[in-house]
């Protein structure tokens, strides 16, 4: 394992660096009143899983008020609480035990967008063409001597044109479902408005915000055309006249501004220097990417390129020391990410079955191991495929908008099996019928209750490994040490301290070196031989540190 220098800096004190995050998609989370839907309660009521697992923060997706046509990141109220997941006295009180269990809670904010049933948009279409209630949103004339094409020749991410006709001619733009106008952030009352609902969050005690499309809410001036290819290729993003443009970077430094100078929230919040920006920015070239977590900008910044590598090493190896390069030049973590409620889990990701659960086993110990923030998306600790839904129950809009050629995200999204042999697995006291998602008959194994004192199950694996990570000496702040060239069958690297990481793609057995002692591995590791498809955490003599 030839050395090939140090990448990334030393740690600071900062919770955040190196901080474990838990995704929760509260529908799909823990039901509490029987109604067939997760909610708030039935989330704090959990709790005890999450601080048993050993994470640090909770992330919470959307849960105001909403139409649902896209899980909620389309909303009509962003500061209250839909009535189907609670109240807002339950999130004070899911806010309040996460801080008491030492939690950090993070909630969804979702600037660039609207729902279609927001009252700012309810005004613009009331409104008439040229009327101030349309520039909080993207109105413009069509082109043709009618007015009958779109503006541009924009796409949506969803699939289909990103521009809606109005009934008085006007097309309106969406860069994602019709029901999701975009707003105009040179509008000054859209800046203005976003500081209020920051605000109003803050002071409800939560500790951050994950930003969604972080890299969308300026477009090009003048909007120009896009031409082919939009959305193929996630390299040519920042390329795009909607995505990635300089103006969101002054927007990011007042909104740490304001989370450093905006006074404590109730008894318990963290305190205001620990509050965090993560940007939800798919931006692919690593620099690019880098400038939203400059020093008084964001502190994260989800890496996608690492969240969509094949499970190949000269890929994982590029990404791996491309991202830790670029946010070293910045002072920042790199944020890594297996999946999260828009990605097919890894299990099946990585090929499903027998081989998709090994190599998922093995990718989260490799993303343990890196150095940095971490997000684990609720069901991934328990090592859940992607589910199969019929027809007739989804509801993510990338089936419609697709002609029913591609089936969205919603296999991600079923409910968590907590206990119990049949559906729905104590996720509710509902009947399986009548619950927000179906789940799959074959999930009792799956459970959390089934793995709890399972010394071999997913859940196991990854309790002992945040153990590790959270007690080791290496988390105070080695630099990330790549070991193996580009090419080679493995993957390892060092964190300082004494831990390295090897992981083994295969097909042929790796052999360790000697004096090496095996902290956590993801397969069973015998007579010194690392088996494909294999992550193993390794305890290293001090005079074998270098390679």
């Amino acid at each position: 394992m030839s050395g090939e220098g140090h990448v990334g800096g030393g740690a600071r004190d900062e919770w955040w660096r190196d901080a474990v995050c838990y995704e929760i998609h509260p529908r799909s989370f823990a039901d509490s009143d029987g109604d067939g839907v997760g909610d708030l309660a039935g989330a704090r009521e959990r709790l005890p899983h999450l601080h048993g697992l050993g994470v640090d923060a909770v992330w919470l997706t959307p849960f105001c008020p909403s139409p649902l046509v896209d899980a909620g990141y389309d909303i009509s109220d962003h500061t209250a609480v839909a009535s189907d997941v609670g109240t807002v006295a339950d999130l004070d009180a899911f806010t309040s035990e996460a801080h008491r269990l030492g939690l950090r809670v993070l909630v969804d904010l979702v600037p660039n967008h609207t729902s279609h049933e927001h009252p700012w948009f309810r005004s613009a279409l009331a409104a008439p063409p040229g009327d101030p209630a349309r520039d909080r949103y993207i109105f413009r004339p069509g082109r043709g001597p009618d007015g009958a094409e779109p503006p541009n020749d924009w796409r949506s991410a969803f699939g289909g044109p990103a521009w809606t006709r109005t009934a008085d001619g006007e097309w309106y733009l969406h860069l994602h479902a019709p029901e999701q106008p975009d707003l105009d952030w040179r509008n000054p009352e859209v800046p203005a408005e976003f500081a209020r609902i920051m605000r109003w969050w803050l002071d409800h005690g939560v500790d951050g915000f994950r930003v969604d499309v972080a890299h969308a809410l300026f477009k090009a001036r003048g909007l120009p055309d896009a031409g082919a290819g939009q959305h193929e290729d996630p390299a040519r993003n920042h390329l795009m006249p909607y995505y990635d443009h300089e103006e969101l970077h002054p927007l990011y430094r007042r909104w740490r501004t304001l989370l450093s100078s905006h006074p404590a929230g109730p008894p318990g919040s963290c305190a205001p220097r620990e509050r965090v920006l993560v940007a939800e920015a798919a931006v692919f070239e690593p620099s690019r990417l880098a400038r939203y977590v400059r020093s008084d900008e964001m502190q994260q910044t989800f890496n996608f390129a690492f969240l969509e590598c094949r499970w190949e090493q000269p890929e994982l190896h590029r990404v791996i020391g491309d991202s830790a390069r670029a946010m070293e030049s910045v002072g920042a973590p790199v944020t890594w990410v297996l999946s999260s409620h828009d990605s097919v889990r890894p299990v099946t990701r990585f090929g499903g079955g027998r081989s998709g659960r090994r190599r998922a086993r093995a990718a989260a110990l490799l993303m343990l191991a890196l150095p940095g923030t971490a997000y684990v998306y609720q069901g991934e600790e328990l090592g859940l495929p992607q589910a199969e839904l019929p027809d007739d129950r989804l509801r993510d809009p990338v089936w419609e908008r697709s002609g029913h050629t591609e089936r969205g995200r919603d296999g991600c999204r079923v409910p968590l099996p907590w206990s119990g042999s049949l559906p729905p697995y104590g996720f509710s006291a509902a009947a399986a019928a009548d619950c927000w998602f179906p789940q799959p008959d074959d999930w009792a194994a799956l459970t959390a209750e089934a793995q709890q004192d399972d010394p071999d199950s997913m859940l196991t694996l990854y309790r002992t490994a945040l153990r590790i990570r959270r007690d080791h000496p290496a988390r105070s702040g080695g630099p990330l040490r790549l070991l193996t060239p580009p090419g080679a069958s493995h993957l390892a690297f060092d964190r300082g301290s004494g831990l390295r990481c090897v992981v083994n793609f295969g097909p042929a057995p790796l052999r360790l070196p000697e004096g090496v002692r095996t902290l956590l591995a993801s397969a069973p590791v015998t007579d010194g031989e690392v088996p494909a498809d294999t992550a193993v955490w390794l305890s290293v003599p001090a005079d074998d540190r270098t390679g």
